[in-house]
């Protein structure tokens, strides 16, 4: 093994050693120990973030910069035919120009979780719902979004595509070229807003994670090709069971993508602690070294300048909806106190501040 490997391989022994076994300060401010790394730290929110005051404070204080969850995908703002319903939408956008935090618009397309409507069409009207969609709700919050995941999670592999491309309606109707089609269209309605490919699964080194990252690269070279702009990548970072965190493979996949001179941004990161044996204190130290190691792994990039939680507060995570409301994987319990896992990330950033303030050799 490199040097270099052979440092990545020790991060989650060294973070462990490193953290905190106690209940975490309350003090605890993730977004400015970001800011002193010189990167940006956000989380995903919703409507529970208007309706739960005590939840959109927490998000206003610790977040820099927001992801929509749900309410502007494709079904839920046309769940029932193609005439859009803004209402959700509008009122979280709203609550982010209040807070004046940037929000980022998740997601424009996405082949899984559309409505009956959508794939009962023809394709040629796929294909026309695909531009119109994005012209629509791209040029209606044109100059406020900070930024869109334009595609989302374009591979799954075991569905047997050539290229381990994820069917559904918007593949179906235009194959590959779905992709920059997309990127085609939101550049043209939204011109300042930063365009982002989002995709899930890169930090394992299974089938799925090796195959995934393959994909993505060719992806990238792909959209370049075609003289599209796309300003970043984004990688999801759900750490999940039965798929490991993988630092050294995914140290080298973030450096082939930096070559690329794309952005790097982690997206939606949350650690499952079901991975982990234990009460809920051992598997919150469990899951703090997991954090540990991803943002060491992932700051030793340059090119990486955001990380977002998939939500902020274990009562608000998507695990929640499969696994019941014991689920712990993110730095604030449902109590919204701040868990090991909220100083592991301050910590990592603060290293990142320390590495960089010292004069070069």
């Amino acid at each position: 093994m490199r040097r270099r490997d052979v440092l990545l391989s020790g991060l989650a022994a060294t973070a462990a050693a490193a953290l905190p076994r106690t209940a975490a300060s309350a003090d605890v401010d993730i977004g400015n120990a970001a800011a002193s790394a010189g990167v940006t730290f956000g989380s995903a929110f919703d409507y529970p973030a208007l309706d739960v005051r005590a939840y959109g404070d927490l998000l206003r204080r610790q977040a820099r910069i927001f992801t929509t969850d749900w309410s502007m995908k494709f079904g839920p703002l046309r769940p029932k035919g193609p005439e859009a319903d803004f209402t959700g939408a509008d009122r979280i956008i709203a609550f982010a120009e209040e807070a004046r935090i940037p929000v980022r618009g998740h997601t424009l397309i996405w082949n899984e979780y559309n409505p009956e409507w959508l794939v009962r069409l023809s394709r040629e009207r796929r294909a026309y719902w695909l531009e119109r969609h994005i012209d629509e709700v791209t040029g209606r919050y044109a100059g406020r979004i900070h930024s869109w995941d334009v595609v989302n999670e374009p591979f799954w592999p075991d569905h047997g595509v050539k290229g381990g491309y994820r069917l559904g309606p918007w593949y179906d109707a235009l194959g590959p070229a779905y992709v920059t089609t997309a990127y085609r269209a939101a550049a043209r309605a939204d011109p300042g807003a930063k365009l982002v490919l989002n995709e899930a699964f890169t930090e394992s080194a299974d089938r799925l994670g090796l195959m995934v990252r393959a994909g993505l690269l060719k992806l990238v070279d792909e959209i370049r090709a075609a003289g599209l702009r796309l300003d970043a990548v984004g990688l999801q970072g759900h750490i999940v069971r039965d798929r490991p965190f993988d630092p050294v493979g995914w140290r080298r996949f973030l450096a082939e993508l930096a070559a690329r001179d794309v952005e790097i941004w982690i997206t939606e990161l949350d650690v499952d602690d079901r991975i982990f044996p234990g009460d809920a204190a051992e598997r919150d130290a469990r899951v703090a070294e997991t954090y540990r190691a991803v943002l060491d792994t992932a700051l030793d990039e340059p090119k990486v300048t955001t990380f977002i939680t998939w939500q902020l507060a274990d009562g608000y995570s998507h695990y929640r909806d499969r696994y019941g409301p014991d689920v712990r994987p993110l730095p604030f319990d449902r109590d919204l106190k701040p868990k090991p896992a909220a100083e592991a990330m301050v910590a990592a950033f603060r290293a990142k501040a320390g590495r960089s303030s010292q004069p070069r050799p």
